[in-house]
């Protein structure tokens, strides 16, 4: 599998002490006024550059709460949410817009290709907003296929690929714009046991060269196999394995 140059210098420069791409501080979210349901109560979670992680917990836990206010696609009611060093209290919706455009990149159960475009032109889509020049984009396209071992397969169209390939070109396009942080959520939940085991090693394998992934699920014995797991359960982090237990 080819690396990300970009990923794996970044990866270098902070080995000594990596930056925190995520910081939550005390988030709550409630729903609602009469009375208010709370989703969230007093998160707090600090993600480092380069880290591989899962977020687990059972249906109704708070983890696609916490999904949405990560990737800013829904605002905290109290605390703070620092993303790539940006505090998003301090931005209005075009500014959370350019922030997930910038830094954020998203995998979903579901791969949300376009049919009738080529896997290049699919992964090139993810730089629509990025400012990039087409022959950029598709050089930028080539490169992240490349890295998620699907070089040979640029000319196809989704229908062409198996379910663990469509994944790949999903977790490419979120790559592509090289952003801080990948949230993928529940990423091998459509896939067969042995494609929910390439991906998760495909991961492994970009964690190691610099990326910082975040995975969203409710499969326990998927996060225990990952370097970090933090378990979620009505709204709040029951437990985080980057940290000690407490006495």
């Amino acid at each position: 599998m080819t690396s990300l140059p970009t990923m794996t210098a970044a990866a270098a420069a902070g080995a000594a002490a990596p930056r925190a791409v995520l910081e939550l501080e005390n988030v709550t979210k409630s729903y609602g006024s009469e009375p208010p349901v709370q989703a969230l109560g007093g998160v707090s979670l600090t993600v480092a550059a380069g880290e591989l992680l899962a977020i687990v917990g059972p249906s109704g836990s708070g983890k696609t709460t916490l999904l949405h206010i990560i990737g800013t696609l829904d605002r905290p009611t109290s605390g703070t949410v620092r993303v790539d060093g940006v505090d998003v209290a301090d931005l209005d919706d075009r500014g959370l817009a350019a922030l997930r455009a910038r830094s954020i990149g998203f995998v979903f159960q579901q791969f949300f290709l376009a049919e009738h475009s080529t896997v290049l032109e699919n992964v090139a889509d993810g730089l629509l907003y990025a400012g990039a020049g087409v022959a950029e984009r598709r050089e930028r396209a080539a490169a992240a296929l490349d890295a998620v071992g699907l070089g040979d397969r640029k000319g196809f169209r989704p229908g062409k690929l198996s379910g663990g390939q469509r994944q790949r070109v999903a977790i490419a396009r979120a790559l592509v714009g090289r952003p801080a942080i990948l949230l993928a959520d529940e990423p091998t939940g459509n896939l067969d046991s042995a494609s929910g085991a390439a991906i998760m090693e495909l991961l492994d394998g970009l964690s190691a060269a610099g990326a910082t992934i975040v995975v969203i699920t409710h499969d326990r014995e998927l996060a225990a196999g990952m370097p970090r797991h933090v378990e979620v359960l009505d709204g709040r982090i029951v437990h985080d394995s980057a940290l000690p237990e407490a006495a």
